[in-house]
């Protein structure tokens, strides 16, 4: 049956902070630009969430009048701590040994769900089409195999997929350009970088899982401004990289999480159990007792830098944002920078429509991106997280002081990680097991309290959103091998090992339960998971996250 089609100018797949900004500076430079944003969550803000400390390079740029245009960018930074923990004490680390591209003055705590929510906004003012609950599940191609669009996810399949009473077909959302920001391992990025050999030449893409709370605490507690980094316990007892935050918001909440590398080894650790260890430390439960919980949620972040960056154009459109890998690990920030590459997309974009008065294209991208300053600043700073992943946080961050403070970036090497993450787990018999307290229901929670906390709902007859390539390898080889790593590296319960009746063994997918941080479909030893679009509006909905 032949598809409903629209046709706009630019579509833009994901209403985070590059898209939305790419469609924001493209009205500003053309307001005659037809321009859509398609977003699977239910609403703008539903599936974002991010640490988050904002550094306003950006948003100075696209907005200059932001402070007087209502922004929810309120909360400037106004105490920077760094500590290196172990299990019960903490070491402070004095700034001027701390790698000054993680001091934060200038900076604000902000909510990225609530920012771009905000952004939204200013998009739909300037004549910007958002279809929230709209997930774009394929690429439209033209014949000469540039992508012409995308393809919305058909609505009403049971889980036998089959159709339901309720079924509506997807619809083609044709557009001269097709910019894709779905964020970290966007599974129409990943077609694109494979189709297009875009990343011929790169490292491997680097990822971690970061694990997030949001928690309102006492007001004696409660210090507005205060950013709080750690480094060490409890990731240091399984020799594995990552890091913790605590942030001081206003109304007397604050952002506490844990940021664990997916390049670790022992397949018994588990991010989210490590995250219930992390509050219990004192530095960090003597801000969470008394306090309570409000929401949960989790997202895996690539943080390969500029040596895993894809090809960010290809025929058709252009990667912005985390999809391309845009973060800053040296800053530990990824916001300004995934803006300013929408941006850039847009002033090429911009540029193309001036200049080429046949086929459309992306050619101008490339050169303008690498004259940006976020290109130039993820240059200056591409030896930080190889330097974690080859020499661990006290060494790697030893050499980051060097490179960074004394050299300014310039050392005349680039430190290399080729190896990537799925590949590092070893046999589970020869590692040491990691023997997790049960949580105390007052600073740490189970699993399932957890995914409550995040809303996180999905149309339970459809078809899983989750894909094996192999349906007998979770059980033929991760269980004996690895001990089945995915029922603990994911954070929301949806994969278990149970046993039959007669002894055997399932392998369970509780796809409902799912909180789209891609970790499965970056973790899986032997990369046997694939994460698709499940139905709109589907997945979490954070508020304030």
């Amino acid at each position: 049956m032949e598809r409903e089609h629209i046709e706009y100018d630019v579509i833009i797949v994901g209403a985070g902070p590059s898209g939305l900004s790419a469609a924001c500076r493209l009205k500003q430079l053309k307001p005659k630009t037809s321009i859509a944003i398609v977003e699977k969550g239910s609403e703008v803000g539903a599936h974002i969430l991010s640490g988050a400390v904002l550094e306003p390079t950006a948003l100075d740029e696209l907005f200059p009048n932001w402070k007087d245009s209502g922004a929810p960018v309120k909360t400037a930074v106004s105490q920077d701590e760094l500590y290196f923990f172990t299990k019960t004490k903490s070491i402070k680390i004095p700034h001027f040994l701390a790698p000054k591209t993680m001091r934060n003055n200038g900076n604000f705590i902000i909510s990225l769900g609530n920012l771009c929510r905000w952004l939204a906004k200013q998009a739909e003012r300037l004549g910007v089409d958002i279809f929230p609950g709209f997930p774009a599940s394929s690429l439209l191609y033209s014949n000469d195999g540039s992508v012409s669009g995308i393809i919305t996810g058909d609505m009403g399949i049971d889980a036998k997929n089959e159709k339901k009473p309720s079924y509506t077909q997807g619809m083609e959302i044709r557009g001269k350009y097709t910019l894709l920001s779905e964020g970290c391992r966007g599974h129409l990025g990943k077609e694109v970088i494979e189709k297009f050999s875009l990343d011929n030449g790169c490292e491997p893409q680097h990822y971690a899982i970061g694990i997030k709370e949001l928690w309102s605490i006492p007001d004696n507690l409660h210090k507005p401004g205060l950013v709080i980094h750690s480094a060490g316990w409890p990731l240091s007892e399984s020799k594995s990289n990552g890091g913790g935050f605590l942030y001081h918001a206003d109304d007397c909440q604050v952002m506490v999480g844990l940021i664990t590398d997916l390049s670790y080894a022992n397949p018994h650790l588990n991010p989210y159990e490590e995250f219930q260890r992390y509050k219990h430390h004192p530095e960090i439960s003597k801000y969470l007792t008394g306090g309570k919980r409000i929401s949960y949620g989790a997202k895996a972040l690539a943080k390969g830098g500029i040596q895993s960056q894809p090809k960010m154009d290809f025929p058709g459109g252009i990667l912005i944002g985390d999809n391309a890998g845009t973060l800053n690990n040296a800053k530990i920030k990824g916001i300004h920078c995934a803006m300013k590459s929408g941006m850039v997309a847009a002033e090429s974009i911009v540029k193309s429509m001036d200049t080429i008065k046949t086929d459309p294209n992306t050619e101008y991208f490339s050169t303008a991106y690498k004259k940006s300053w976020a290109y130039q600043e993820l240059i200056l700073q591409r030896n930080f997280g190889p330097a974690q992943h080859k020499w661990g946080n006290i060494l790697g961050s030893a050499f980051s002081f060097l490179d960074i403070n004394i050299f300014n970036g310039k050392l005349p090497w680039t430190l290399r990680d080729r190896e990537p993450d799925h590949s590092k787990l070893k046999p589970a018999e020869g590692m040491q097991p990691i023997v997790y307290t049960k949580p105390d229901n007052k600073i740490s929670f189970d699993k399932l309290s957890s995914v409550y906390l995040s809303n996180t709902n999905h149309e339970e007859d459809q078809p899983s959103h989750l894909i094996l390539n192999d349906q007998d390898l979770p059980l033929s080889y991760n269980l004996p091998i690895f001990s089945e790593p995915a029922q603990r590296y994911c954070p929301a319960g949806v994969y278990e090992i149970l046993t039959n009746d007669d002894g055997s063994k399932k392998f369970q997918i509780n796809s409902q339960n799912c909180v789209h941080c891609k970790t499965c479909d970056i973790k899986e030893p032997s990369q046997n998971i694939n994460w698709v679009t499940p139905e709109g509006g589907g997945g979490p909905n954070y508020p304030n996250m």
